[in-house]
């Protein structure tokens, strides 16, 4: 099990990169080395956040959607650079990582938005989480799956 501390690095990492790659529009492949000459991490540290990065990147389109679902009265074109990679990041480990509780990715992604964010982000960050938590508990429960009686 990775520690809880190692994951958090990782995830501010994963969030400098990926706010520095949305906002130049570079091809992440061709920067992400570059990227961790720049920015020296421990080897857990380093894996866990291009795990990340990878994932976010791989997924982007899909992620955009559920966080565009999840919005209450916000036009996507409103979200930060840095609200927006911080949501790709808590999206995809909340879908594609099974060994992180969405609870655990949504607590995550208000506290690097503490740090990291507006104002007002932490608040705007768990309000989309849980409706991304709520779309997906609902989707996935074996109740939605039973509904139809045959």
């Amino acid at each position: 099990m990775i520690h809880p501390h190692i994951r958090r690095a990782a995830r501010e990492r994963a969030l400098q990169f990926l706010y520095g790659q949305d906002l130049t529009q570079y091809n992440w492949q061709e920067i992400l080395e570059d990227f961790w000459q720049q920015n020296p991490s421990r080897p857990s540290i380093r894996a866990y956040g291009e795990k990340l990065i990878r994932g976010v990147c791989a997924h982007q389109a899909e992620l955009d959607e559920e966080i565009h679902q999840a919005l209450d009265r916000w036009s996507p074109e409103r979200i930060g650079y840095v609200e927006r990679a911080i949501l790709r990041i808590a999206v995809y480990e909340m879908l594609h990582m099974p060994d992180v509780p969405p609870s655990v990715a949504i607590n995550e992604a208000i506290e690097v938005s503490k740090r990291f964010g507006a104002e007002e982000a932490p608040r705007f960050i768990n309000g989309v989480l849980d409706r991304v938590g709520r779309t997906h508990v609902a989707a996935d429960s074996p109740a939605a799956e039973g509904d139809e009686e045959t």
